[in-house]
């Protein structure tokens, strides 16, 4: 039988799931071989081993809890091994199935030893098939011994009542490590109360558990007096779960505390009053997440009898249920979907663009699950969120500093609100023709050279993708620091479109843009904060004034005095969470929204959403808000366990490895980027990986696996279409010239990775196999193409810049390379502005010393970024790069037309009267401005 290692394993969900299947099997075998007097050593040994294993984690949750495993443990020490095995298989199957979430289980007479230990073995049955109600667990901390363990239990059960909404069960510990401890690994908890006495470290031996969690908070809460040891604890177990409610029980000054800690706790009790006030407030704060204002007000509605004299005659299914050759509608899609049909927005309804009411309650629920001061409901996709909050706050010649590579909403929202664009360069990955984020000393080199040129007032914002389509992860609190300390009132807009989840991972949280602007927030408002800025300064001041490219290394600090907080994260809740397609959000956390946004945030708001809104959309995203609420957690640490399982599956499978192999963060963030030094944080456990997160640059998401199938001969587009999606039906987006892309989510299964790994074993089978029947000519024909595929690419072009008429002078004379992409937009709206070139004709007028200016986005899908920007100009780099894409699907190229370029005529009416020297292009296809300016009359001024 597999040995379960916990080390294996990067949650303890998994691990304690097949640890206790694996314990059923072995003490069956064990009861049987006992029964049979056959030998028992080895099988004793191997129970043992997984009982062992298992010790140090079931203290933390409450069934089959601590007490009870005990005992059961004792049913095996003393040799019991029938009924040993009985109980081992009850508590599995409740565990396998859930039905100890119904509440009535074993858990109920964990201390009736009677019932547990008869001869007989009959014991109470854990199922509870007929309570439906949702289930959670509360975690008490103090120290206390069993009697008044058990004596709690039973005056919080005393409190039941049949109508309650929820049931729950407790969790008991009895010092601040283990609280926080329990925290991490009990995804089941919905609220903590901490009582006055615990201690501050365990006294049990926590070893074991250091594969999965920190608790080094015992050295924080060493020498502090109970009060605030309380307020720490409440810090730390926020920092890991905000959303759980916690509560406090104190016998001393209860009124003093509750004005002194109150901020950290829902409530605050006196203990010997508060037991059934603290129960009903437990419930209750539950209920308040549970709640979906417009989802119940939606359902509602569907039910009340109407007469329509309105628009939509779907409404309530009546253009439906009368027809007589649609009516598969219905029993396709089922009636409530039509019952909640309507364009109403009374009624018991709301509107979205002027919500007062249930929408408006469900907004400000989603504002408190992801740490933000305001958030709006898009129904129409993080590419129109996008484009809100692009228009919100950009006016015409705004500069904004733009990621090339992020999604063409971007491009176009830009360019509508009439931003001059500065694009920012990712680095490349030219073995896996892709490229990844854009470093920091790219952003703060943009920065500093408007800065030089007099523009740096004009600058608006900072666009960036958070994380990249190929899980690339930024510092998002260092990159924003930094910014604010050259440009204090910057606004930074994180594209979190594939980032929704990472809200409710206490590792991933940190990285996220609203989290960010939190601490960003809190760190400035501290006076030792200011402290330290003050020795910043003075330091600074000892040495001669830095230059530009000296800053470009220095850790750059704001003034807390100038710098403003002003964060916006766009987020695919679709893509990654629960909601129906289209379903976004915008977060906002912004200290200017109210005074300097919200009158213009609301115009946009208006501009881009539907007057008539899709109902059932906003429902899914109040739906999805609450999931996440409540078993956000859980769902985001299964999704990150089954994508490791994947990776692991793939690496360790001698077949498998010999044709495929998923990138390893040091094959996908260069080294310059990585100062931990940790070349796989995700496979050497939890503290690694929390230490890459907190010092590295750029980290990846352990949920995004690219898969470098280059040794295969297949493209990523032929692998993905032909084999993948053709034959197995495994659908997935991203590919690029020898790599795909699969992405875990939180609806990802364990049977849906063990498909994809059969799926993959398949293909490498008869791979392998026709490989072995190839003649000598075919087999060169392959290995040629295996290594076109494992060679560098040969032209990862950098922006090639914008054509001078686009361009404007900067303070000192000197071009900047911001362009006025809407400019050159709309020149090509009139037809005789534009002509078709081949890619040959246009290499041809390259080669010739012309410059050919693009009048359309080309953007290859995927990957879904442009390669060329209306006002840009051509490259070879470009050219090659296009030519050798592996997508058929290139937006703004028609393969029987050619490319959409300006007229030498267009381009010389476009040119001002004064401009700069064109923007030449260096050999790796990047911009490099012409030292030369000078001024020059147009054809055009001087006809």
């Amino acid at each position: 039988m597999a040995e379960v290692n916990a080390r294996a394993y990067n949650s303890v969900w998994q691990f304690r799931a097949d640890a206790w299947c694996r314990l059923e099997e072995a003490a069956e075998r064990l009861a049987r071989a006992s029964s049979h007097g056959k030998p028992t050593d080895q099988l004793a040994e191997t129970v043992g081993d997984l009982v062992t294993k298992l010790a140090p984690y079931e203290h933390f949750w409450a069934f089959p809890g601590k007490t009870f495993f005990a005992q059961t443990q004792r049913q095996f020490s003393a040799g019991h091994y029938d009924r040993f095995a009985r109980t081992v298989a009850k508590i599995n199957r409740a565990l396998v199935t859930e039905s100890y979430r119904g509440g009535e289980s074993l858990i109920n007479v964990a201390h009736d030893h009677e019932a547990l230990n008869t001869d007989n073995g009959q014991q109470e049955d854990i199922s509870a098939e007929g309570n439906e109600r949702p289930y959670f667990e509360v975690l008490v901390v103090e120290t206390m011994s069993e009697s008044q363990e058990r004596a709690l239990r039973k005056a919080v059960r005393s409190w039941r009542r049949a109508d309650d909404e929820f049931i729950y069960e407790l969790v008991v510990v009895g010092s601040g490590d283990e609280a926080v401890i329990a925290a991490r690994l009990n995804v089941n908890l919905q609220a903590v109360v901490v009582r006055r006495r615990f201690a501050h470290k365990s006294s049990r031996e926590l070893a074991a558990l250091g594969d999965f969690v920190d608790s080094r908070v015992s050295e924080d809460l060493a020498d502090h007096p109970p009060e605030e040891r309380a307020q720490i604890l409440a810090a730390s177990i926020s920092d890991i779960r905000p959303e759980l409610d916690l509560y406090l029980m104190t016998e001393i000054e209860v009124e003093d505390m509750a004005g002194r800690v109150g901020h950290n706790f829902r409530r605050v009790f006196h203990a010997r009053e508060g037991v059934l006030e603290l129960h009903l407030s437990i419930l209750h704060g539950v209920a308040e997440r549970y709640r979906t204002p417009f989802f119940s007000a939606l359902k509602q509605y569907s039910h009340r009898p109407t007469g329509v004299f309105h628009a939509l005659p779907i409404s309530q299914g009546k253009s439906i249920v009368n027809s007589h050759w649609i009516k598969d509608m219905v029993s396709f899609y089922g009636l409530d979907v039509f019952m909640a049909e309507t364009s109403a927005t009374c009624g018991g309804l709301d509107s979205l663009l002027e919500p007062t009411g249930p929408l408006r309650e469900a907004q400000d629920l989603a504002a408190k699950a992801y740490g933000s001061r305001h958030t709006y409901f898009v129904t129409n996709g993080t590419s129109t969120a996008n484009k809100i909050v692009g228009m919100a706050l950009i006016a015409p010649g705004d500069i904004v500093l733009v990621d090339r590579n992020c999604h063409q909403s971007h491009h176009y929202g830009t360019m509508m609100a009439g931003a001059h664009v500065t694009y920012l360069e990712a680095y490349p990955l030219s073995k896996y023709s892709m490229y990844g984020a854009v470093p920091l000393v790219e952003i703060k080199s943009k920065l500093l050279g408007l800065r030089r040129a007099g523009k740096l007032d004009r600058v608006k914002m900072l666009m960036l993708t958070n994380c990249t389509f190929d899980g690339v992860v930024y510092d998002v609190e260092r990159v924003m620091e930094e910014c604010l300390a050259i440009k204090p009132d910057l606004v930074f807009l994180w594209d979190e479109a594939w980032f929704a989840f990472a809200r409710f991972h206490p590792v991933y949280r940190t990285r996220t843009g609203m989290a960010a602007a939190k601490t960003l927030r809190e760190r400035m408002k501290d006076p030792a904060y200011r402290e330290r800025y003050n020795e910043y300064l003075a330091e600074r001041a000892m040495h001669p004034e830095p230059t530009d490219e000296e800053l470009l290394t220095q850790r750059l600090l704001p003034d807390p005095a100038q710098a403003r907080v002003r964060v916006y994260s766009t987020q695919s809740t679709h893509k990654t969470l629960t909601s129906l397609r289209q379903g976004s959000m915008i977060h906002v956390f912004d200290q200017d929204f109210d005074q300097k946004v919200a009158e213009t945030f609301h115009e946009a708001y208006m501009a881009h959403n539907s007057t008539s809104p899709n109902y059932q959309i906003l429902a899914s995203l109040d739906l999805g808000r609450r999931q996440v609420a409540l078993e956000g957690v859980e769902l985001v640490q299964k999704q990150i366990e089954n994508a490791m399982q994947l990776r692991d599956a793939i690496d360790n499978h001698p077949l498998l490895s010999k044709y495929m192999h998923c990138l390893s963060t040091a094959e996908l963030i260069p080294e310059e980027f990585r100062p931990s030094g940790i070349a796989q944080p995700l496979r050497s456990g939890l503290a690694n990986m929390m230490a890459a997160w907190a010092a590295d640059e750029f980290v990846l998401d352990p949920s995004r696996i690219t898969l470098y199938i280059g040794p295969t001969g297949y493209d990523g587009d032929t692998f993905k279409r032909q084999q993948l999606m053709d034959r197995y039906g495994v659908q997935i987006n991203k590919t690029s010239r020898n790599t795909v892309l699969f992405m875990t989510n939180i609806g990802t299964t364990r049977s849906s990775v063990a498909y994809l790994v059969e799926v993959l074993v398949k293909i490498a089978r008869e791979l392998d196999d026709h490989l072995a029947d190839l003649s000598q000519t075919e087999r060169a024909i392959h290995d040629r193409q295996v290594a076109s595929l494992t060679a560098d690419a040969t032209s990862m072009p950098d922006f090639s810049g914008f054509h001078t008429s686009f361009l404007d002078l900067g303070g000192d004379g000197e071009p900047t390379p911001e362009g006025d992409v809407r400019k050159a937009f709309y020149l090509a709206y009139t037809d005789s502005f534009c002509e078709y070139l081949s890619p040959e004709e246009v290499e041809s007028k390259i080669d010739a010393g012309q410059q050919v200016v693009s009048a359309t986005f080309v953007t290859p899908y995927p990957p879904g970024f442009p390669v060329l920007v209306p006002g840009q100009v051509f490259s070879k780099q470009i050219l090659n790069f296009i030519r050798f894409l592996d997508t058929p699907e290139i937006h703004g190229y028609q393969p029987h037309l050619g490319y959409r370029v300006y007229t030498d005529k267009a381009i010389e009416m476009a040119t001002p009267t004064t401009t700069v020297a064109p923007a030449i292009t260096n050999g790796n296809g990047s911009a490099a401005a012409s030292k030369h300016s000078g001024k020059r009359k147009s054809k055009a001024a001087a006809d």
